[in-house]
């Protein structure tokens, strides 16, 4: 009779060491492509929150209120602040919204409702203060839109692009009563030159123009 012949010491090693190779293959493969999903799914929120970040810059030039002697929009190098209507009703008052950059990340502050011009005044020197040195209830109201290296802004005024901290020509009326009057007020547009880090989503330089709707053909 012959024996049944089983499998030898060696064979069943090599045979245990090919199961765990081609369990470590597949499981790089595998957290292979969990990586890539993760970083697919980074860099879609990274574009999503750019894009609401800059949907929410026009939305804030769209609503610009204006409140002599508070300026309905100002750009002091540090932050661009602005005077917004909160909603489509009087009643809801106004917001006073900051953007800049801090820490690396381009933010948007914004404000508690108002409704006096001495609570209008405290809010416009509030914004100011939280774009140099915030304090947790600041911190608290703001937005991180997206990493950011530098930033401009520039002003359509007299059909140039210019700088907006240098001097208009237009002067300024005193005691705005009509849609007319407040405009009056305003650059006829604003640029917004983001210079983004590379190696993200998106990297380089990305420039937004904003026109007064007025001014629209």
């Amino acid at each position: 009779m012959r024996r049944a012949r089983g499998f030898t010491l060696v064979e069943l090693l090599v045979s245990l060491f090919a199961l765990a190779l081609l369990a470590a293959l597949s499981w790089r493969g595998l957290d292979g492509m969990m990586r890539a999903r993760q970083v697919t799914e980074a860099r879609a929120d990274e574009v999503l929150a750019l894009q609401t970040g800059l949907a929410q810059w026009g939305a804030d030039l769209d609503a610009i209120a204006s409140f002599a002697p508070t300026p309905a929009i100002q750009w002091n190098g540090r932050v661009l602040r602005l005077t917004r209507q909160s909603s489509l009703a009087p009643a809801d008052g106004v917001r006073v919204v900051g953007w800049t950059r801090r820490e690396g990340q381009w933010r948007r502050w914004e404000s508690a409702p108002v409704f006096t011009r001495g609570d209008l005044e405290a809010a416009w020197l509030q914004a100011d203060l939280w774009a140099q040195n915030p304090s947790d209830a600041m911190r608290a109201q703001e937005v991180a839109i997206t990493p950011l290296l530098e930033w401009q802004v520039f002003y359509f005024r007299e059909n140039a692009w210019t700088n907006p901290q240098s001097a208009a020509t237009s002067t300024t009326p005193a005691a705005p009563t009509s849609a007319t009057a407040i405009a009056g007020q305003l650059p006829d547009g604003v640029r917004l030159v983001l210079q983004l880090p590379e190696g993200r989503a998106l990297g380089g330089q990305l420039q937004r123009d904003w026109m007064r709707p007025t001014l629209t053909p």
